[in-house]
């Protein structure tokens, strides 16, 4: 803790502090040889300025330092600018990173993506970097708000000789000759009345005071960039942000990340401009340009088996809306804008027919999705057994099957058949549901003595369920924003009340005749001059401002 030293006006005050507190009586050798004083925080001591600091000490002066703050910020600015040489991963839909960057930019994108560039701004040193800047502006604030919210609450009005003297704006002289004292005392009062000071006086002695609010601009500032910081911070929360990318077949239901929401792709329209619509422009790229396009989009909310392995969840319907372009779907502050789309049919169920090729007598037919098959099918009196499912069929070196991708490109299923006329144990049947594929593979070939027998066909397009687009959908949450919002009007607030008001204040004393006079301002000290000025020449006592600015006579 700080010493207290003693005052000759009999205040105690906290070593270190440049004024006392109470007269304003310079403490320090360094203020006594000063011709002007130093009035931050007019001179009352800070923590960071504390003699023989503990551990929490140097920690409170390390982030209490400008300087300090200014290297973290210049720090974070590099970062940041780090993060835009190349694309971040928060901007792909479906591009793989670890090849991107090479195949794209060469070694140095490579190194990029090493070096965890590619996704700078959701990085543990970024954040850790924003932290230190919240942690500098709170304890940057504390260590001066509160020494100064001590020194303008407790102000003395009669201040000291050499106070009012070092003063940059001064006057020593004589009050006109035949005033009383008392009388010309609250003859200045009222006249910086006028002028909006708020004026408190003891008998000879006042101080007048005006716009104090403006002092506490920066830390309003200060207070608004916390917020702001707090909120960017609060984003990395699971639940508080998301801004994900979502390719969504027609009737499609996918999950949206991070989320118990699930969003369906109804059915994506498209309209193309006919030819007489289209520019010049467009007419030589000769395409087809979209003119608008639209997902009919349904999100539920998982009631039961949310995150049960192999079970369908329960599903709600909550909210049904058409996405446009430019206008998103809104469910409780999740938004779902239309950001591209695809044109690459794909099959999503088919409804084939068990049938026997000798007889030509049809057991039955059953759907079959492309995504998530049941383990078995009963068709007739023959039970159909899943063994392999292969959604984009190839062939590996070996000649082993194999998937090249999980979308249903060319599916391919493997089941074990069993029932009349079969081997006890089942026999194996490899059905491809497109014909093309078929013919491409030759699944008859494979299938043997089976496949002459017995035949899995859809008879009519019917029964083909196929999505024909896949919509990409931007979903987007920002539970901070309105913080960032309150955060940013509190800082313009802030910035509002330091440019455009300036604290002034004005210090007076008669001793047996002689007047001394004092003003400070934190800016504009040309107007405090011009008031002062004004105020004394109201008053019988004729000076100019350069009489004022160094100190003077009266004439």
């Amino acid at each position: 803790m700080f010493q207290n030293t003693k005052c000759e006006c009999g205040h105690q005050n906290h070593v270190g502090t440049v004024l006392c507190e109470y007269c304003g009586k310079p403490l320090t050798e360094e203020a006594q040889a000063s011709d002007i004083l130093e009035m931050r925080y007019d001179g009352v001591a800070r923590r960071s300025q504390r003699q023989n600091p503990s551990w929490i000490n140097k920690i409170w002066n390390f982030f209490s330092s400008v300087k300090i703050a200014v290297w973290i910020i210049a720090l974070t600015l590099v970062g940041s600018s780090l993060g835009t040489i190349y694309p971040q991963e928060s901007n792909f839909i479906s591009v793989e990173p670890s090849t991107y960057y090479k195949e794209t930019y060469g070694t140095l994108g490579h190194i990029y993506y090493l070096l965890g560039l590619s996704h700078t701004y959701e990085s543990w040193w970024f954040k850790l970097l924003i932290l230190m800047i919240g942690t500098s502006l709170v304890i940057c604030s504390l260590d001066r708000v509160l020494p100064l919210y001590r020194a303008l609450s407790k102000q003395s009005i009669r201040k000291h000789h050499s106070f009012l003297l070092r003063q940059k704006v001064s006057f020593d002289g004589q009050i006109p000759a035949g005033k009383d004292e008392l009388a010309w005392t609250e003859e200045m009062a009222n006249q910086l009345r006028k002028k909006r000071y708020r004026v408190h006086t003891d008998g000879t002695a006042l101080l007048a005071e005006k716009y104090r609010f403006s002092r506490w601009g920066p830390y309003v500032l200060h207070i608004g960039l916390i917020i702001f910081l707090l909120a960017v911070l609060m984003r990395s929360f699971p639940g508080w942000h998301m801004d994900q990318y979502l390719g969504i077949r027609e009737g499609e239901t996918k999950r949206i990340p991070e989320t118990s929401l699930y969003i369906k792709n109804e059915k994506f329209t498209i309209d193309f401009y006919k030819p007489e619509e289209m520019t010049d422009e467009f007419k030589e790229r000769n395409r087809a340009v979209p003119k608008i396009y639209e997902t009919q989009a349904v999100i539920y909310s998982c009631e039961a088996r949310c995150d049960t392995p192999g079970q369908e969840p329960e599903l709600k319907e909550v909210h049904r809306q058409k996405i446009i372009v430019n206008e998103p779907l809104d469910y409780k502050g999740l938004l779902a804008f239309q950001y591209d789309y695809e044109d690459d049919p794909l099959l999503i169920s088919v409804q084939p027919t068990l049938k026997n090729k000798q007889t030509g007598e049809a057991y039955g037919s059953f759907v079959l999705p492309m995504k998530d098959p049941q383990s078995s099918y009963e068709v007739g009196p023959y039970r159909l057994s899943l063994k392999g499912y292969f959604p984009d069929f190839g062939l590996d070196e070996k000649g082993e099957p194999i998937t090249k991708s999980n979308e249903a490109k060319a599916p391919a299923f493997i089941f074990q058949m069993t029932g009349p006329g079969l081997n006890e144990k089942g026999e194996p049947y490899l059905y491809f549901p497109r014909q093309v594929d078929k013919q491409e593979f030759r699944q008859d070939e494979i299938n043997g003595a089976l496949g002459s027998k017995f035949e899995l066909s859809v008879d009519s397009m019917d029964k083909v369920s196929f999505s024909t687009f896949t919509s990409f959908l931007n979903i987007r949450t920002d539970r901070a924003l309105p913080y960032i919002w309150a955060g940013s009007a509190i800082g313009m607030l802030g910035l509002i009340m330091g440019f455009y008001w300036q604290h002034r204040r004005v210090w007076i004393r008669i001793d047996e005749g002689r007047l001394v006079l004092g003003a400070h301002t934190n800016k504009n000290w040309f107007g405090v001059r011009k008031e002062v000025a004004a105020a004394l020449s109201a008053t019988g006592i004729e000076t100019d401002q350069k009489q004022l600015e160094k100190g003077g006579d009266a004439h």
